[in-house]
């Protein structure tokens, strides 16, 4: 791309951030009439502000598709393109939720920074129109032609904010010294399961993008292999939401099976995606043994030694899980090219 096309986009996404922004605000000034109302609390400005916040964020996502990606499925299989659908579609959720999410904890942060804030409609409209244009100038630059190696940022930023969200709603200040699994209970909980499922269709996404990458580097020689990896992503997303879906107040065990689930398929996820990498690249392989290494060292500092909670083993656990990803992705981006690659089989199955 020149830079006179850049520049074009740049203009582009300044105009979508000014609409996002006037088109919040309107929302907010028709929703938010009536008495000032505080940041957070019953009858407050957050949950109606980030509704909006969401949808304008989403529907930036859907335009800037279009205006972007606009036929570069039509030579495509009907498979390959369903993927692709299924994936934008994914996406879409997952810039909603991403930006309500952290309009909510930007709340809960400016509400702890000025204790007694109140403002009317015309000042609800404005914070809606600025978390609108936010959350939609986030969302209208990745419809431009997002990246496997973004997704996997927003997956890490995504965790960290529903996560940090969670335990500043929690209604138990002690969770941490049990696990995490206890910031899901009550009436709040709400948050942290909302955010395991949103993950969990986020980790589906990038094992999708993951195939596509695979896919653009080793061709349709390695589709069943690459569909393999596709499937791993697939069952470790649905294990979390799972793991959302049913608090551990609401079936203990369930919810324990889909956890453990959940970091087995991960880390078999993550050997069958190095073993597909032609080579591995050496980054890889070391990145994949360490990740193994200190995954197990965590778990015997934790028992029997005893020096953290299981709450800190799962954080460690998560932490080095993503910063695996992270250094896969990139690896990943190295080795591809960014062209879309066309199928040439009808099935992907059979061919």
């Amino acid at each position: 791309m020149d830079t006179s096309e850049l520049l074009r986009q740049e203009t582009r996404t300044v105009w979508a951030t000014a609409i996002c922004f006037v088109l919040g605000t309107v929302a907010g000034l028709l929703v938010l009439q009536g008495p000032p109302r505080t940041l957070t609390g019953a009858g407050s400005l957050s949950m109606p502000v980030a509704a909006i916040a969401a949808v304008i964020a989403a529907a930036a996502f859907v335009v800037s598709t279009l205006q972007n990606r606009r036929g570069e499925t039509d030579p495509m299989p009907p498979w390959q393109t369903v993927v692709s659908h299924v994936s934008a579609v994914a996406l879409t959720v997952v810039f909603a939720a991403v930006t309500a999410f952290g309009t909510l904890l930007g709340g809960v942060v400016f509400a702890a920074g000025l204790p007694g804030f109140t403002a009317p409609a015309l000042g609800g409209g404005l914070i809606a129109g600025v978390a609108a244009a936010v959350g939609g100038r986030f969302a209208y630059t990745a419809g431009v032609g997002i990246r496997t190696r973004d997704l996997a940022t927003l997956l890490f930023g995504f965790l960290t904010i529903g996560t940090l969200f969670a335990m500043a709603t929690s209604a138990d200040p002690l969770w941490w010294q049990r696990n995490f699994s206890q910031l899901g209970l009550g009436a709040r909980g709400w948050a942290f399961n909302g955010t395991l499922i949103v993950a969990g269709l986020l980790f589906a996404t990038v094992g999708s993008y993951i195939g596509r990458d695979l896919h653009r580097l080793r061709g349709d020689a390695a589709l069943r292999r690459i569909a393999a990896v596709v499937v791993l992503w697939g069952l470790t997303g649905l294990a979390l939401a799972v793991v959302g879906f049913v608090p551990i107040e609401l079936n203990r065990v369930v919810h324990w099976v889909a956890a453990i689930s959940t970091l087995l398929l991960f880390a078999v996820a993550a050997v069958t995606s190095t073993g597909a990498v032609p080579g591995p690249p050496r980054a890889l392989v070391i990145a994949t043994v360490g990740l193994g290494v200190l995954v197990a060292a965590a778990v015997v500092l934790h028992w029997p030694v005893g020096l953290y909670s299981s709450a800190g083993l799962e954080a460690i656990a998560v932490g080095l899980g993503l910063v695996w990803m992270t250094t896969f992705v990139r690896v990943l981006a190295v080795l591809s090219p960014d062209e879309p690659r066309v199928s040439e089989r009808a099935s992907l199955l059979r061919g």
